[in-house]
């Protein structure tokens, strides 16, 4: 264990050396390393004291680079990052590797906070995400009119590609105000809308303020959303029972659920909308239902669904342990006898069951086991005639229980 830090995270911005605490200015004139990205050095041309500094320009990926910073324990090292290096930045890729007692941060302000301020915007009801290496589509559940956000983007070609994006979903009027170099002597701030977008000289660090406008589809936030969200072949859980099977399943922050049998993904991607912290495995036998649930799960946003190709049981093997279970398809005694005899006590289980077979399956395992078992009958009315009538859909048997 280090007596004290060897490794300082200093948080710049672009007003340089002129934004730092003395603190991190004295960590930097008592550094053997610099290091970060080349912009930040360059933002840095007069605080490496006597020239006793080795400066070392970042690679990219930026994980490419943890190892040779690992390496130099023992000397002393800064680390510069943008703005506030543990919001969105790169504060948490480095720490996640030390021990407390081996670094120390000086965060300056985040881009963030400097773009509020100048739009006069409350960031408590403002979303923020940092895009840079993330799909777009990770802003699909919060364009909602009216509702405001600031995103960091890569370059002035995802500025570009988040006008086309807004203007896709049907948000072509949404305000876009596109900020460059903020807090330095290069900012700039101009305004447009996404249908109008034309700026061909969007320098980097850019961060973009958007109000979002349109008449396009606002996805719901309650569990069971439309089934014409979904892509499907038919194999997905209806709105109804997914509503049901969702409430059953009780996704809790943080918690992982593995969706068995998984179709178009619909269940596993709920679970995932549910809070930001969710984790999701998805297991599916036929290939393109998994290429499907895949594609379902990126226009939504919630690329952490991971999707294995196999049939279960034999597929569950060497994965991470869920905190629930939900069994759409390939109900078997096997596939019930397997998970019963290697999950966690605590784990919830949920199976649905649709043919007379599986039904009396989980009416066996609930004489053994308990739990709650429900039978869900839906019917819709439907044209009949010149009147209309009740179309009955095949009644759905559900079982939950915690093992």
């Amino acid at each position: 264990m280090a007596d004290t830090p060897w490794l300082t995270i200093v948080g710049i911005g672009e007003d340089g050396a002129a934004g730092l605490s003395d603190a991190a200015k004295a960590a930097i004139a008592a550094a053997d390393i610099v290091t970060g990205a080349a912009r930040h050095l360059a933002l840095m041309p007069d605080l490496v004291g006597e020239g006793k500094a080795e400066r070392r320009p970042w690679p990219v990926p930026f994980e490419s680079g943890i190892d040779a910073l690992l390496a130099e324990r023992g000397r002393a090292v800064v680390l510069f990052a943008s703005g506030d290096p543990f919001w969105y930045g790169a504060g948490t890729s480095v720490t996640r590797h030390l021990s407390p007692d081996e670094w120390v941060a000086h965060p300056a302000l985040s881009t963030f906070t400097l773009v509020a301020a100048r739009l006069g915007w409350g960031i408590e009801t403002t979303t923020c995400l940092g895009l840079h290496a993330a799909p777009l589509t990770r802003l699909r559940r919060h364009v909602v009119p009216d509702a405001r956000a600031i995103v960091l983007v890569r370059n002035g070609a995802a500025v570009r590609a988040l006008a086309e994006y807004l203007s896709d979903l049907g948000f072509g009027a949404s305000r876009m105000h596109v900020l460059e170099a903020i807090g330095g002597a290069r900012e700039r701030h101009r305004e447009t809308t996404a249908a109008t977008f034309g700026l061909d000289d969007v320098a980097h660090p850019v961060a973009v303020g958007i109000v979002f406008a349109g008449a396009g589809a606002v996805m719901p936030r309650a569990s069971g959303i439309e089934d014409s969200w979904f892509a499907h072949d038919g194999q997905i859980t209806k709105r109804p029972v997914r509503a049901l099977t969702l409430s059953a399943l009780a996704p809790r922050p943080g918690e992982r659920l593995w969706d068995i049998g998984a179709g178009s993904g619909s269940v596993g991607i709920e679970w995932l909308l549910a809070d930001p912290s969710m984790q999701a495995l998805a297991f599916e036998a036929d290939p393109v239902r998994a290429a499907r649930a895949r594609a379902n799960a990126a226009t939504l946003g919630v690329e952490r669904l991971e999707v294995i190709e196999g049939r279960a049981p034999e597929v569950l093997a060497g994965h991470a342990p869920p905190d629930a279970v939900f069994v759409g398809g390939g109900l078997s005694h096997a596939l019930l006898t397997a998970l019963w005899t290697t999950l966690a006590a605590g784990t919830r289980l949920v199976a649905n069951a649709v043919t007379l077979e599986s039904e009396a399956l989980l009416g066996e395992w609930h004489a053994v086991h308990g739990g709650t078992l429900l039978r869900i009958e839906l019917a819709e009315a439907v044209p009949l005639g010149t009147r209309r009538g009740w179309q009955a859909r095949y009644p759905v048997v559900q079982w939950s229980v915690v093992l």
